[in-house]
């Protein structure tokens, strides 16, 4: 039961890292577009629209990881095909939102609606590679705290001998 709590624990804060990133970005993008003309109300906007989809992105995402990776250990995968998983659940999750959008409102296909799609694949790309990023830097301070503590204990002069070799004794 344990290993299942922090497995969901884990998923849940990949989302929630994920929807911080992707609700900054959301909020800069809502500043630049329609700062002068609506003010923050814009920016708040897509910055709780970007939020929650990075929710969504960041723990859809680190399920997927923990079926397809689940084995693995960080310094064995590779930054760019996790980029690629990250892009493809920011594709799917983009293609998802606008799908969503297109039923409920009846529209057609826009150009906004392929720079939306195109923007959630970059960032599931960047959030993902980011990810792993951050986890080999925790994993590397761990493994380097873990090295200080046993750094002490060392070789005796008799296990160095037997293991280099008596430096005394020269070989003819």
């Amino acid at each position: 039961m344990r290993g299942w709590l922090k497995r969901i624990r884990a998923t849940i804060g990949v989302g929630l890292t994920w929807a911080a990133v992707w609700g900054m970005f959301g909020g800069l993008i809502g500043l630049i577009m329609g700062f002068p003309e609506y003010g923050f109300d814009v920016a708040l906007f897509f910055a709780r629209q970007n939020a929650a989809l990075g929710f969504v992105g960041g723990a859809t995402f680190a399920a997927l990881l923990r079926l397809t990776e689940g084995r693995r250990r960080f310094d064995e995968l590779r930054i760019p095909r996790f980029a690629a998983w990250g892009g493809l659940g920011g594709f799917l999750i983009g293609a998802g939102y606008v799908g969503a959008w297109w039923i409920l409102a009846g529209v057609g296909v826009e150009a906004a609606d392929a720079q939306w799609v195109a923007q959630a694949t970059l960032l599931g790309a960047g959030s993902a590679a980011g990810s792993l990023a951050i986890a080999r830097v925790t994993e590397d301070r761990q493994l380097l705290k873990a090295g200080a503590e046993t750094a002490d204990v060392g070789l005796s002069s008799e296990e160095k001998r037997r293991l280099l070799g008596d430096p005394d004794v020269t070989i003819t």
